[in-house]
C-alpha cells in the first residue's frame, strides 16, 4: 500500500464511522484497510482511532490531523479530475437545472461561445423555480440563487449578487426617500409572498445584519410583477440586483439604502457528488464562471 492509500483509508474511517464502512466505501478489504491505519498511526507515533467491536471513534489527536489530511486529498482529487479533463474531450449531453428568471438572462447568452468551442456537445437547458432532485431527475449540474442547504451535493460558488431596495422616480416624488432602514416601515413596501420572510427585509446596520419588517397595500408571488409594480410607483421593492439590472440601466428604478445593503446572494453550480466529473460538466462550470465574473451582478 502507498502512503496517499494509507491516509485515504484513514480519512474515509473517520468518514464514515466505521472500519468495515471505510473498506466498503473503498472497495477495498477490512485487513486492508486495517493494516492503512497502523501504518498511518505508526508514521506520525500516537493513536488517531479508538477502535470498539461497532465503532471507530477518532482521538482527539485523530480529528486534528483529519482536518489538514482530508483538507490535502480533496485538492489532490481536485488536481487530477482538473488534470483528467483538460485531456479529456468534452462530448454528449450536459443537462442544466436553471431558475425560470437567472437562467435566460446570464445562462443563455454564455452558451453560444461554450457550444463553438466544444462541437461534440449538446446542452439541454430546463427552467424550474422549484425543487430538482438532481439525481433522480438525471441532471448533470443546477445552477442555484441563494444559500444551499447541507447535503450530498458538491457545490462552487460562480458569482454573488447585490440585495438592493429601490422603487420608481415617480414614487419618491411622492413620498419622499427613506434615508435609513428603519424609515421603511413609514412606507408602502412590495411584499414578495412566495419567499420565506418575504416581509423581513435584511440590512446592514451598525456592522450587523438585521431585519426591518416591511408591509404594503400590494403583494405577490411573482418577482416580476413585484419588480413591474415597483416601476409603476406602487411601493418599494426588494431584490437580487441581477432581477433589476435592466430596469435601473434605464433609469425605470433608481437605488435607495445602498450604504446598508445586506450580505450579497450567492449563486452556485451544484452536481451530484459523483467520483469524477464528466469533462463537459467540469468544462462549463469553468465556463459559466468566468462569464459570470464579467456581469454587473
Amino acid at each position: 500500500m502507498n502512503r496517499i492509500e494509507d491516509l485515504q483509508a484513514f480519512a474515509a474511517i473517520v468518514e464514515k464511522g466505521s472500519l468495515t464502512a471505510a473498506a466498503r466505501h473503498l472497495g477495498r478489504s477490512l485487513q486492508s484497510v486495517s493494516r492503512s491505519l497502523a501504518a498511518v498511526e505508526r508514521d506520525v507515533g500516537v493513536e488517531l482511532v479508538h477502535r470498539t467491536t461497532r465503532r471507530s471513534n477518532p482521538t482527539d489527536a485523530g480529528l486534528a490531523f483529519h482536518r489538514r489530511v482530508g483538507a490535502a486529498l480533496a485538492e489532490l482529487e481536485a488536481a487530477k479530475l482538473e488534470t483528467s479533463n483538460r485531456r479529456a474531450e468534452a462530448t454528449g449531453l450536459l443537462r442544466i437545472a436553471g431558475s425560470n428568471a437567472f437562467a435566460p438572462l446570464y445562462i443563455v447568452p454564455a452558451l453560444p461561445a461554450f457550444l463553438d468551442a466544444h462541437p461534440s456537445v449538446e446542452i439541454e437547458l430546463v427552467l424550474s423555480d422549484g425543487y430538482v432532485d438532481l439525481i433522480g431527475e438525471g441532471f448533470d449540474l443546477a445552477i442555484r440563487i441563494g444559500e444551499l442547504p447541507d447535503s450530498s451535493l458538491k457545490a462552487r460558488l460562480l458569482a454573488s449578487s447585490r440585495r438592493v431596495v429601490f422603487s420608481a422616480p415617480s414614487y419618491f416624488a411622492r413620498h419622499g426617500r427613506p434615508r435609513r432602514p428603519e424609515d421603511l416601515t413609514q412606507h408602502q413596501c412590495i411584499v414578495r409572498t412566495a419567499a420565506r420572510d418575504g416581509n423581513a427585509w435584511p440590512f446592514q446596520i451598525a456592522g450587523r445584519t438585521r431585519t426591518v419588517k416591511v408591509s404594503g397595500r400590494f403583494r405577490t408571488s411573482s418577482a416580476v410583477a413585484a419588480n413591474e409594480a415597483a416601476v409603476r410607483g406602487l411601493g418599494i421593492g426588494s431584490a437580487p440586483l441581477w432581477q433589476i439590472r435592466p430596469l435601473v440601466d434605464r433609469g425605470d428604478v433608481e437605488l435607495i439604502l445602498t450604504r446598508f445593503e445586506p450580505p450579497p446572494v450567492p449563486i452556485h453550480a451544484i452536481w451530484p457528488a459523483t467520483r469524477v466529473l464528466p469533462a463537459r460538466t467540469q468544462l462549463f462550470v469553468d465556463f459559466l464562471a468566468a462569464h459570470l465574473k464579467l456581469q454587473r451582478l
